[in-house]
């Protein structure tokens, strides 16, 4: 668990990972495949929506996320022509239950913002998606302490993520920190 006093005191702006970070990426994950399960079952009356979803479950623990509709649609034997809907679920998705901190996570944030220093998301994958989870994070009184940036958008646009945040809030690239799912504190 990440705790504000194990930073460098002088750093000045907190840049978070999205997935894992802040959040487990599973619960979006899962909630999405909970609606396509749903949905397919009502449109095609099978699979069984309990079936898909825990087939869904079973494939992200032992094979990850990975070619998970085709591996779905060979094992229950539906439609292709359902992928797209599968794949926009993901961008889209008005999902059934907030997404919630991970443990600490909203503490941390709480600190960091009590201290006067401002937090940001830097997050990778596609931005519609990534602001649909945003959008679905429990963030209370912290959704107007966030500045959110996204990887692929700023180097499509040729520009390095970490140089361009520090340029926009006018800090040396050395008085930001970077926590991302491999960083340990």
């Amino acid at each position: 668990m990440l705790r504000y006093q194990d930073f460098p005191l002088d750093k000045k702006v907190f840049v978070f990972e999205l997935d894992e970070v802040i959040y487990p990426k599973r619960d979006y994950l899962l909630q999405v495949y909970y609606l396509f399960a749903n949905f397919l079952e009502f449109t095609e009356t099978y699979p069984p929506q309990d079936d898909l979803v825990s087939f869904f479950k079973k494939h992200l623990d032992a094979r990850g996320e990975e070619m998970i509709f085709e591996h779905a649609a060979e094992a229950f034997q539906f439609d292709l022509k359902y992928k797209e809907h599968f794949e926009r679920l993901f961008v889209n998705a008005v999902l059934p239950v907030k997404l919630l901190m991970n443990e600490g996570m909203e503490d941390l944030l709480h600190e960091i913002v009590n201290a006067g220093k401002p937090i940001c998301i830097l997050t990778k994958g596609n931005p519609l998606m990534q602001l649909n989870k945003i959008k679905h994070i429990e963030w209370g009184s912290l959704a107007s302490k966030l500045k959110v940036y996204f990887v692929d958008e700023l180097k499509f646009r040729d520009l390095e993520p970490l140089d361009y945040i520090a340029d926009e809030l006018q800090i040396a690239k050395n008085q930001l920190i970077y926590i991302d799912g491999a960083t340990s504190a």
